[in-house]
């Protein structure tokens, strides 16, 4: 045998033999252990499954970690027999199956985030529609979960009453909870926003309440992360959200155009048929839903024009898009009134200096005197 070897070639006695051998077969095991390991993660990669590959590369550190839990036992037990006393071998016995429980955890937790991020970005390649936010959530609750259950199983282990330990936390919570009770309110916060869900990850929010507009970029269970249209990280409380508007433009249905035209009071006979025309070119455009108000009507007599309102609606959302549309809009609504041999006035005022007696009537209100 290995021990006896060690013995008679270098005079070691049995004991330090047996540790010596105990020690080199588990390095042994465990280079073994990476080289399969190695072969499957190959083997892995050219597979359709996300399974596996999560499996494998969740529980290549852990694994290993038991191996050596399982030989450090082996030295324990070597060393016990060499000196019965004092009798900690129960002791060695029970930090080894801790030892065994936090690896499981740390399989588990390991195993739940390749798993999330395997799906989302497997998703994501896929172009399916998923909610990223709910997917999160999920995932921290289950290692949370996990924490929790490895906690209070490694606490009995230790011969903690447990009973005890939950009714001491029950004082202690509210202790806890008048101390940190800014950190609780942030807390149930993200639990609205996981279970309501106003907003998820990649909408832009923005808050009338508050200087808050731009991208959600992540939820966690304190603070939301928002970037600015400026690209500046906005973080806030989440909290916060449970008491202000929050509006969230990514999920309209219609982009609305409401612009004022103004002419001038010279042409008032024109005035219909400038209306007409605008009104069908909304009606000819197929980026105008014609299943919502359309609405071109005189709507007011302005300080210096005659005011017309346009109000429509486009299922056109993308914020460029828009932008091209209405400048679409507002260049043929130039053309239409040209067209007409109307103008648009410039605001004007008709000043009247002390002594100057006026000639007449202005004929043009929109002319300064």
């Amino acid at each position: 045998m290995l021990t006896e070897q060690l013995q008679q070639r270098f005079g070691i006695e049995i004991w330090l033999a047996s540790v010596l051998a105990i020690v080199l077969a588990t390095a042994l095991v465990d280079q073994g252990l990476r080289m399969l390991l190695r072969r499957l993660e190959r083997w892995t990669h050219a597979s359709s499954s996300p399974w596996d590959e999560a499996l494998l590369l969740a529980g290549r550190r852990p694994l290993r970690a038991v191996v050596w839990l399982a030989g450090l036992t082996g030295v324990a037990r070597a060393v016990q027999a060499h000196w019965p006393q004092p009798d900690w071998l129960g002791t060695a016995l029970l930090w080894r199956n801790i030892g065994v429980l936090v690896c499981l955890a740390w399989f588990l937790w390991q195993l739940i985030d390749r798993l999330t991020q395997a799906s989302i970005r497997r998703r994501t390649e896929a172009g399916a529609e998923f909610d990223l936010t709910t997917a999160m959530a999920l995932s921290k609750l289950l290692r949370l979960i996990v924490v929790v259950v490895t906690a209070v199983t490694a606490a009995h282990s230790l011969g903690f009453q447990i009973g005890g330990v939950l009714a001491l936390g029950g004082v202690g919570g509210i202790a806890v909870g008048l101390a940190a009770k800014d950190l609780l309110a942030n807390f149930f916060g993200g639990l609205t926003i996981y279970l309501d869900r106003p907003f998820s990850v990649g909408d832009w929010i923005r808050s009338p309440d508050k200087s808050i507009e731009g991208t959600v970029e992540y939820i966690s269970w304190r603070h939301t992360r928002i970037r600015a249209f400026n690209k500046n990280p906005i973080y806030v409380p989440n909290a916060v959200f449970t008491t202000i508007v929050v509006e969230n433009p990514s999920r309209m249905t219609h982009r609305r155009i409401k612009e004022v035209i103004g002419l001038r009071y010279d042409d008032f006979a024109q005035v219909e048929a400038v209306i007409d025309d605008i009104r069908q070119w909304l009606n000819a455009h197929p980026a105008i839903d014609k299943t919502q108000d359309l609405i071109v009507t005189f709507d007011s007599y302005g300080d210096s024009s005659l005011n017309i309102m346009v109000y429509a609606f486009t299922p056109t959302r993308a914020w460029g898009a828009f932008l091209a549309l209405k400048q679409e809009l507002l260049l043929s609504i130039g053309r239409i009134v040209e067209r007409h041999g109307a103008q648009m006035p410039f605001p004007t005022q008709t000043l009247q200096l002390s002594g100057d007696a006026p000639s007449g009537p202005p004929t043009d209100p929109t002319r300064a005197r």
